[in-house]
């Protein structure tokens, strides 16, 4: 019997190519749930569907496979947990970390419907002969020692939906091959060298999790984030640079994390943070953002972790920021806050970080004469006039209005000199 990790990973491929089939049929089938990542490796046969034998002769796409994966195993130089011993023969459904189901279109009686090698810390690199594997839906290989570059045969992995390569040795630029995998929806490349700039291309797909932390990617967000449809943006520990992009307030509206922390971006946080009524994580600390709040953070009634410290904010910490009823982590220290509210003075004294600003009366601030000029003291940050209280409903009307607006006076002034 499969461990329950892999049995996990078996049932979420059968189950997947199950509603593909019935959908064929006209059978309406409902199923909740969301991706399954992370799972460990599978031991034991992995095939799963139609109890295809190793006696029975293989299907051309099973003999597409065992090419790849034999091809695969000749360039990894390295296999500590000899998982690859059990990669011998043809039926390549009884190999370690390989997993196999009805196809999507029932044309063959099982293929390779997934692979999961997370942390078997193999040695080696990806190779052009894994495209062959077109049935594929899911690839996960965290915490491994691939090296080189992410193979450009890669596009032709049309069925694939979950890529996972963090935690490895890869480099180059970012792999641009990954935005033309027509079915991709979790993209993880974390904790790898990779570097260059974010192509613009990247936020105009349909990627609902976008994993880049911890490489070393430079340069500003591209401008067209905000037409990502991403539930999860992580972008930390980076070396991004400028202006959070003011299309921000455009993404998507099923947005949950967003993690900008540790770069080197500066500017102001734009208005339209408080678009997302389901944000629930916003880091950008350790960074060098400067300028007021915005109002429109008090529209973030889901928000349960929210950090800006190690910045250079200023103004006073208002009850826009300290009547958030769903916050779990608020931390602004190591800004230039010169005041608080009385509702963020109740949360002061309760474990709340406000060290390292200039609030006078209160302990561990800065030194007096560091709070005597605040950063970006002339900086013009886009703060639209709001009703008070804020009525958070009518937050887009009022952005779309005072940037039709803004966009107006801009060009009136552009064109007389």
């Amino acid at each position: 019997m499969l461990p329950n990790k892999a049995c996990l990973l078996a049932f979420l491929l059968l189950l997947r190519s199950t509603i593909h089939l019935t959908a064929a049929i006209g059978v309406s089938v409902g199923v909740g749930g969301g991706f399954g990542v992370g799972v460990g490796i599978g031991n034991g046969n992995g095939n799963v569907g139609n109890g295809n034998t190793p006696s029975e002769p293989p299907s051309s796409k099973l003999e597409s496979a065992y090419k790849a994966l034999q091809a695969w195993k000749s360039a990894i130089s390295d296999d500590p947990l000899k998982l690859l011993d059990s990669w011998v023969g043809p039926n390549v459904c009884s190999y370690k970390g390989v997993f196999c189901s009805p196809p999507q279109d029932a044309t063959a009686n099982v293929v390779v419907a997934g692979i999961d090698l997370n942390h078997a810390n193999l040695q080696g690199t990806l190779v052009k002969e894994l495209s062959l594997l077109v049935d594929m839906s899911l690839l996960h290989l965290n915490s491994n020692r691939f090296s080189g570059t992410v193979p450009d045969t890669f596009k032709d992995l049309v069925s694939l939906e979950e890529l996972d390569l963090s935690n490895n040795h890869l480099s180059g630029p970012f792999p641009i091959v990954t935005l033309y995998m027509p079915s991709l929806l979790y993209l993880d490349l974390r904790f790898n060298s990779f570097s260059g700039q974010l192509p613009d291309e990247l936020f105009n797909r349909k990627l609902d999790a976008i994993f880049l932390n911890n490489n070393q990617f430079q340069g500003e967000i591209p401008q067209s984030l905000g037409n990502s449809p991403a539930s999860v943006i992580n972008l930390a520990n980076n070396k991004l640079s400028g202006n959070i992009p003011t299309s921000f307030g455009l993404m998507g509206n099923k947005l949950k994390e967003v993690l900008f922390l540790n770069n080197q971006l500066t500017g102001c946080i734009p208005e339209g943070v408080g678009l997302f009524d389901e944000l629930e994580v916003f880091d950008v600390s350790f960074n060098s953002l400067m300028g007021h709040l915005p109002d429109t953070i008090s529209c973030l009634q889901d928000i349960e972790v929210l950090n800006l410290g190690h910045n250079k904010l200023s103004g006073e910490l208002s009850d826009v920021i300290c009547s958030l009823t769903s916050l779990v982590n608020l931390t602004v220290a190591y800004n230039f806050f010169s005041g608080l509210s009385q509702q963020c003075s109740r949360l002061f004294n309760i474990g709340f970080d406000f060290s390292g600003n200039c609030i006078p009366g209160r302990d561990m601030q800065r030194p007096q004469p560091e709070c005597s000029v605040i950063p970006g003291g002339t900086l013009n940050c886009l703060r639209i006039p709001t009703p008070r209280p804020l009525v958070c409903a009518s937050l887009p009307r009022i952005i779309f209005s005072n940037n039709m607006q803004s966009s107006s006076h801009h060009t009136s002034s552009s064109s007389y000199p």
